[in-house]
């Protein structure tokens, strides 16, 4: 299949006595498939090469859980959630990430995800308190970065440069997700994340098959004794993967346990559907996350997911209005694209 991105999404602008102009397109890749692998529906590009960014977070931790390393060191339900999170910086967070350092013997000033203001101002759109210092605890990814550190305490490897792509800890993940998407290493192109971690692009349906199979959770043949604490984790503690009003919790809400759903900078959407069997994932190709939601939106109402409940707990996204300073309607945000089926 040659394809290119298509139209997704628009914002308009105008008044409402005399109607809305489209004023910025945005064109994106969409992948829908099932547990084997298979195409189901498609936007654009279903292979689009996509820098997976966070929604690569699961799947980093699969080399810690395939070593038991949950169970050695205790960590509870929330905690392992954190390790998938892009986390707000809420107290609940803060907590989980300490008490994960603390059972590893570490304390935060070993995380070198870097520092980084808690996303609950932004998301909750309150302004960030200037007497405060931020550490790399309060980083977004510092759950992650202690499931990083876990995996070094429990393979006596170093915990200093666990970043650094030659380090055991990194080939370990390279390798594990390598043979979990079935692509050679060499296929997987490497960039540095937000957090400083390696970070992978892989075809965009391809990243939809690991959602897939991480929405089966245990039942996956291969995985799930690492896909089924993952999925439970993140489906039963939602609150602990993102934050208060952060996408992933709305969804995974809606979801009921059912969905299992991770963002990723750069206008990156996946989410797997148990009750289904499918994965879902979305790229919007200039990075532009303003749409994001209305994309994700619309391809779980196109795939017919979308009951009344559903609909409630979603609406802020279906066509979300555009508002200035003052609060006036400028506009909003609308969906431009029909899913092809197979």
């Amino acid at each position: 299949m040659h394809a290119a991105p298509v139209p997704l999404i628009a914002t308009t602008r105008g008044y409402p006595a005399t109607g809305y102009t489209v004023e910025n397109v945005h064109s994106g890749s969409i992948a829908v498939v099932d547990t084997d692998g298979r195409l189901l529906a498609w936007a654009g590009d279903p292979h689009y090469q996509t820098f997976t960014r966070s929604a690569l977070k699961p799947f980093q931790a699969l080399p810690f859980l395939l070593s038991d390393g949950p169970a050695k060191f205790g960590l509870a339900q929330e905690e392992l959630a954190l390790l998938c999170a892009s986390h707000s910086g809420e107290e609940q967070h803060l907590a989980g990430v300490r008490s994960i350092l603390d059972k590893i013997d570490l304390d935060a000033g070993r995380l070198e995800c870097g520092c980084g203001v808690p996303l609950y101002y932004e998301y909750n759109n309150l302004p960030v308190p200037q007497d405060r210092t931020w550490t790399p605890l309060h980083h977004n990814c510092s759950g992650k970065h202690s499931g990083f550190l876990a995996w070094c305490r429990q393979h006596g490897a170093p915990t200093a440069g666990y970043v650094d792509p030659d380090h055991p800890l990194q080939r370990a993940i390279r390798a594990t997700l390598a043979d979990a998407v079935g692509l050679p290493e060499s296929a997987m192109p490497t960039g540095i994340d937000g957090c400083s971690a390696p970070n992978y692009a892989l075809p965009l349906d391809r990243l939809a098959h690991l959602f897939a199979r991480l929405g089966q959770g245990d039942q996956d043949a291969r995985l799930g004794s690492a896909f089924g604490p993952l999925f439970d984790a993140m489906t039963g503690r939602p609150d602990m993967v993102s934050g208060t009003e952060r996408s992933d919790l709305v969804l995974m809400t809606a979801g009921g346990g059912d969905w299992v759903a991770k963002v990723g900078a750069d206008a990156v959407q996946t989410i797997g559907i148990r009750s289904r069997g499918i994965g879902i994932a979305i790229k919007i190709a200039d990075g532009n996350s303003r749409g994001l939601h209305t994309v994700t939106y619309n391809v779980l109402d196109q795939l017919g997911l979308l009951d009344d409940g559903k609909r409630a707990v979603l609406e802020r996204y279906r066509q979300p209005q555009i508002r200035n300073a003052r609060g006036t309607l400028a506009g909003d945000i609308r969906p431009l694209f029909t899913l092809q089926q197979a």
